[in-house]
């Protein structure tokens, strides 16, 4: 999925000094619909994959740009004009929105403007599109280049500027676009498809062929930036080439590396929160606690001189001394026209499901009399962002200190997360117990979590409504496991998925309640098996299933009931309507307020920064559970915390039962850890046993890739180096029911062929799969410890005779359901896994899969083999 966000600022609310911007740019207002005819007109987009923005303020721009980078898959693109500012260090660059205000010396300089820094490390490295094109037409564009060169993922940036370095340009005739993006847009026009290094050298020569010239009387030159072999194609497919000079602007075609970089899974969450000036102060805080340190060592002397010296000089120049361009956290205006300080800033991290619901509440509460003087100016501004649940529990009981100041690139929270927050709102109160209960003793954020959840959903089964039981009454409250065994006896092609539970907590919740109370981690999660990771959340997950009319009529998902009220970005493509039905023991969804108090919060705030955030942070909390905060959350389809029932009770939304009983209550700290745990153990390396008839009946079904040792071979490339598996001969020769051709253990690929190849053979002797498999659990059972996923696999022509009837079939059954171990049977015949077959049932009650010549046997098995092993095929 391609998208484009185009940003033209033409209007700015403030340009009268001291604070105001140099003043409007009636050319820009030209740029955007100039732009997005040409880059419709040359095949790069389709008109509805284009959100053009004309001025902005800066909430509206950072909604949009979070918006755009998380659903772009294929080609993302960011286009800005307007007015562009610099520090007097030149080695960064702000993009001013609508409402920029500048405070030359204090504390955050540049409001209402995204940091060139902030729109590449945040915004643009969490997004999953494979190729990113920034183009920049502004005063200093240029200076963007020092921070790509930086970036650690340029590999799939390029950047377009108008201008080189520290230079400023002119907007031209107000009745024209500006020179730059009226060039772009001819030659793409004129080029049709062609690439972004193309275009660069292009603009360059038209530039210099128009003479155009800076402020500075300097030739105007368009830059480029980006990294070797990472050249792009715009329009009309054309060939991937090398990047060009301007002295050569058409070398020869060149293949494209056909293994992109795999990218780190990163968190959405967007804002300019103005690092460099925060650090600095950071900095500050940390030199002030050694001097405090060394004059209790070396009898109270003073701060030394020295130390005050280095520290203020960057102080004074990032703070003080600024370029603003011509052409380039929110400050208001009061109801008199009174010009207010900028607000403070509070930064709320939730759970990725509850995102959007916060940013509506966020929103709502930014604009009510609760965040409003008497003079009309804002007290606070509030950033909405989040990250993965699992990740942002790690990050609180473990790496407090590289949140705060972060050392290496390996363990980086503020990268990899986002900003340190003042409120984390995690979907369940066990997630803050989990920190609490294993945080380190020396972290640097303390944790207050509010006694009271804010709102309340149930985590619900949402089946298609042709799948739905009736009446809905007689499956209401049992487990889920139930739930879904009933749903597959309705309809044997019936699937199940749920969202990442390490990423988000109404996946964990879920799976609390697959495992059950005996974390039958394998049963559970055959009962969800898909192709594929899964979603990472539950609003994608309802997104992904229109994907596929056949996959989504007939699959249930595992998500929070209050989006079935709400919605979900996708819901004009959402094909099935669906039904919830109401698992007794799956929690539900409790998002509490956790406030966050870091150590040496005073270095960002001032000496009252604490207290003035405190207040912020009540004012906030008292907002959300007050009247205003539940209309939100009423709108939302969220229900009351205390007695579970719908906030809005007229709100009428089919498949949805508003007096469903009854409901489970918030979910344990014990049982969502233990959930996480034996899915993260689950999905580690795997163990698996095969079992290959090799009795003489095997005979004809021997040679051949379809023949026995033909399908194992097949299902090897499922596993990985780290992977333990073992093979065994089943035919009672004498010596036992079985023979070890391949030991339990680590085995390369080509090496375990090998052995097959070598030592499978068809033996004049029947097989006994009733002592086999008793010894297979037998061998399972030794190797549970550590949570890894196990299978046991049982290749056979199903001619079993007397010895897979009474009570030899019993023995297998009991052992193969208490076992928690699932069977695989590959029975190489028809019919083999007809209702009430032995080998039917063994997989059955196991929780594995039986499979026959109604299957593709082959790649069935594989895939089988793949959801356990950690292999590349």
């Amino acid at each position: 999925m391609d998208r484009a966000l185009l940003i033209g600022v033409s209007d700015y609310r403030w340009t009268d000094p001291p604070h105001g911007v140099p003043g409007k740019l009636e050319a820009v207002r030209n740029n955007v619909p100039v732009l997005r005819r040409a880059l419709v007109r040359a095949g790069v987009f389709a008109d509805g994959d284009i959100v053009p923005l004309c001025s902005p303020d800066f909430a509206e721009a950072a909604r949009e740009l979070q918006r755009v980078a998380r659903e772009a898959r294929g080609l993302l693109l960011v286009y800005f004009a307007g007015h562009g500012a610099i520090p007097s260090g030149g080695d960064e660059l702000y993009l001013q929105l609508r409402d920029a205000q500048v405070f030359a010396g204090e504390h955050t300089v540049f409001n209402a403007a995204v940091s060139f820094s902030d729109l590449m490390g945040t915004v643009l490295a969490t997004s999953r599109a494979e190729r990113i094109v920034v183009v920049l037409d502004c005063c200093f564009a240029g200076n963007a280049a020092r921070v790509w060169e930086h970036f650690e993922d340029k590999r799939r940036v390029v950047l377009l500027m108008s201008v080189q370095a520290n230079h400023r340009i002119d907007a031209g005739d107000p009745a024209t676009p500006t020179p730059y993006t009226e060039n772009l847009a001819r030659l793409l026009g004129e080029e049709g498809g062609t690439t972004v290094s193309r275009l660069a050298a292009l603009l360059r020569r038209r530039m210099a062929e128009q003479k155009r010239r800076t402020l500075r009387n300097e030739p105007w030159e368009p830059q480029l930036r980006a990294d070797a072999g990472a050249e792009m194609t715009l329009g009309r497919k054309g060939p991937q080439v090398p990047l060009l000079s301007p002295d050569n602007p058409d070398p020869a075609p060149a293949a494209p590396d056909p293994s992109p970089r795999p990218r780190r899974r990163l968190p959405a969450w967007t804002a300019a929160l103005w690092r460099r000036p925060r650090a600095l102060a950071a900095k500050w805080s940390r030199a002030r606690r050694r001097e405090h340190a060394r004059r209790g060592a070396d009898g109270g002397k003073g701060p030394s001189r020295r130390v005050l010296f280095r520290l203020a000089v960057p102080m004074l120049v990032a703070l003080g001394m600024l370029g603003v361009g011509l052409y380039g956290p929110l400050g208001l205006a009061g109801g008199d026209d009174t010009h207010c300080a900028p607000p403070l800033e509070l930064r709320v991290l939730t759970d990725p499901d509850l995102e959007d619901t916060f940013r509506l509440a966020a929103d709502a509460y930014l604009t009510s009399g609760a965040d409003t003087t008497e003079a009309g100016c804002r007290r606070t501004g509030i950033t909405v962002y989040s990250a993965g649940s699992s990740d942002v529990v790690e990050a609180l009981r473990r790496h407090t200190d590289a949140w705060q100041e972060p050392e290496g690139a390996e363990v980086n929270p503020q990268r990899d997360i986002g900003p340190q927050p003042d409120v984390w709102i995690p979907a369940s109160r066990a997630e803050a117990d989990r920190v609490l209960e294993e945080q380190d003793t020396d972290a640097v954020a303390e944790l207050e979590p509010e006694e009271s959840p804010l709102a309340h959903s149930p985590v619900v089964l949402a089946v298609p409504d042709r799948l739905a039981p009736e009446p809905l009454d007689d499956i209401t409250g049992r487990p889920l496991t139930e739930m879904i065994e009933a749903l597959t006896a309705r309809a044997e092609n019936a699937a199940v998925r749920r969202p990442d539970p390490e990423f988000t907590d109404s996946g964990l919740l879920a799976t609390v309640g697959l495992y059950g109370d005996t974390l039958s981690v394998a049963r559970g999660e055959s009962l969800v098996r898909q192709p594929g990771p899964p979603s990472p959340t539950a609003g994608d997950l309802l997104c992904a299933l229109p994907e596929d009319d056949a996959v989504d009529d007939r699959t249930a998902a595992l998500v929070p009931e209050f989006l079935l009220v709400s919605g979900v970005d996708c819901k004009d493509n959402t094909r099935t309507s669906r039904t919830a039905l109401y698992p007794a023991d799956v929690p539900g969804m409790d998002p509490v307020l956790v406030r966050v108090r870091w150590d040496d919060a005073d270095g960002e705030d001032g000496e009252d920064g604490d207290t003035a955030r405190d207040a912020a942070v009540a004012s906030f909390r008292d907002w959300l559970a007050g009247t205003e905060g539940r209309e939100v959350f009423a709108r939302q389809g969220f229900r009351h915390p205390g007695t579970g029932e719908p906030l809005d009770k007229d709100q009428e939304v089919e498949g949805v039962s508003y007096a469903p009983s009854p409901l489970d209550e918030s979910a344990g700290r014990d049982e969502m850890e233990q959930a996480l745990s034996a899915y993260q153990a689950y999905g580690g390396p795997g163990r698996v046993l095969f079992l290959l008839d090799s009795s003489g009946s095997m005979a004809g079904l021997w040679q051949g890739p379809s023949g026995g040792p033909g399908l194992l071979r097949q299902t090897l490339g499922g596993l990985g180096p780290d992977d333990e598996y073992g093979v065994w001969a089943v035919a009672d020769t004498g010596d036992g029911p079985y023979e070890t051709l391949l030991g339990f253990g680590r085995h390369g690929r080509k090496d375990a062929e090998e052995a097959v190849d070598e030592r499978a053979r068809v033996r004049d002797a029947s097989a006994d799969p009733h002592a086999a498999l008793l010894a297979a659990f037998d061998e399972m059972e030794d190797r549970r410890d550590d949570g890894r996923p196990r299978m046991i696999v049982h290749i056979t022509d199903g001619r079993h005779g007397e010895n897979l009837e009474g009570g030899r079939l019993v023995e297998v059954l009991d052992r193969a359901e208490a076992s928690g171990v699932p069977v695989t049977v590959a029975v190489l015949g028809s019919g083999g896994c007809d209702e009430g077959r032995p080998d039917r049932r063994i997989a059955e009650v196991s929780g594995g899969r039986c499979l026959d010549a109604g299957d593709d046997v082959g790649a069935s098995l594989h895939d089988e083999i793949a959801r356990i092993g950690t292999g590349d095929d």
